[in-house]
């Protein structure tokens, strides 16, 4: 079996110490001739080395790797958001060791827990379930720096914000000027903050036009396509003009549940939802959503929460991230 190189090897090689190797590769050779510097990296690349990622720590005093923790990878919603994640945390050459909970609590504090043994230099958290219980015994007593997504005001030093105000009304708006009062909304049973206040300035704008919708108006589904599948005959059962989905998931799967009943979106209903995932250019209608920019969430997310490891005692960080409109064809107006 053949030896793995090594930095002696490589040293040994350009006939120079294993320090001036390690600090050259570390890009701290530049009381180095260029002449050496070359050498190293041309015979680096020649021998196929790659540095020990724990000798390296030692002497970088970082792993610089984050954690980055979501409810389900298959949810397209956090597969862009990881794509931003990743985009960034290779501009900044660190490393995002991402992973999935499944709405699983104890899952979840697991892999916290397993990220910070590994040494981690940061988290970003993107979950309702974990607890300010959980944050103070885990995270805040590690000394482990964190920002937490879809947890407006939360516990969070560092925040990338959604004005899900805005968006909620932007909702409302759209299904006003099309003329729509008889409206349902598709959420959770228990939401999460931004979720509460989306619908809370979706109702208020509503409210402002003598509109106020009754409990049996909001109809409880879990945020995946299954579960506005699932809740189709429920919504059927409101004979609304419209539906506000909660996300474009819970839209996509209502959708298709009205297909098959043979109700026509939007002929018959209007279906509009939340988010702009890539899927909704590829159904029939297109889906008119919410956009809110996750790619860009991701990306800003690990920005702040590179510059905060960097430097800890630095002052909060917000970035406040816009949402628009995004009409396409699965709402029209009422006739």
């Amino acid at each position: 079996m053949t030896r793995k190189v090594t930095i002696r090897d490589l040293a040994e090689a350009a006939g120079v110490s294993v320090t001036t190797v390690s600090q050259i590769l570390n890009g701290k050779g530049e009381r180095f001739s260029l002449d050496t510097r070359r050498r190293v990296h041309q015979l680096q690349e020649e021998m196929g080395y790659v540095p020990d990622f724990n000798a390296r720590n030692l002497i970088m005093k970082s792993a610089q790797t984050i954690g980055v923790l979501v409810p389900n990878l298959g949810n397209p919603f956090f597969s862009m958001f990881i794509r931003g994640v990743q985009e960034t945390s290779r501009e900044q050459h660190f490393i995002p060791l991402i992973f999935g909970a499944n709405h699983d609590e104890k899952l979840e504090s697991y892999y916290v827990e397993e990220l910070i043994k590994r040494a981690v230099d940061g988290l970003i958290i993107a979950s309702a379930s974990i607890t300010g219980e959980a944050i103070d015994n885990i995270l805040k007593k590690n000394g482990i720096p964190y920002l937490l997504i879809d947890q407006n005001g939360g516990p969070s030093l560092d925040r990338v914000q959604i004005n899900d105000t805005q968006g909620g009304e932007l909702a409302a708006d759209h299904l006003l000027s099309l003329g729509h009062e008889r409206i349902v909304v598709l959420m959770p049973e228990k939401p999460t903050q931004n979720l509460r206040i989306r619908v809370a300035g979706f109702k208020r704008r509503l409210a402002e036009h003598h509109i106020d919708l009754p409990e049996t108006a909001t109809i409880h589904s879990p945020m995946t396509k299954l579960g506005g599948y699932q809740a189709t005959a429920a919504v059927m059962a409101q004979h609304p003009t419209a539906v506000f989905a909660i996300n474009d998931e819970t839209a996509l799967g209502l959708m298709r549940g009205l297909h098959e009943q043979g109700v026509r979106v939007p002929a018959d209903i209007s279906v509009l939802g939340y988010d702009d995932i890539d899927l909704d250019e590829y159904v029939v209608p297109k889906l008119t959503t919410i956009h809110q920019p996750v790619v860009t969430m991701g990306q800003q997310a690990t920005a702040l929460l590179i510059n905060r490891i960097k430097d800890q005692r630095q002052a909060a960080q917000l970035v406040d991230l816009p949402v628009n409109l995004q009409e396409r064809e699965s709402t029209a107006p009422l006739k």
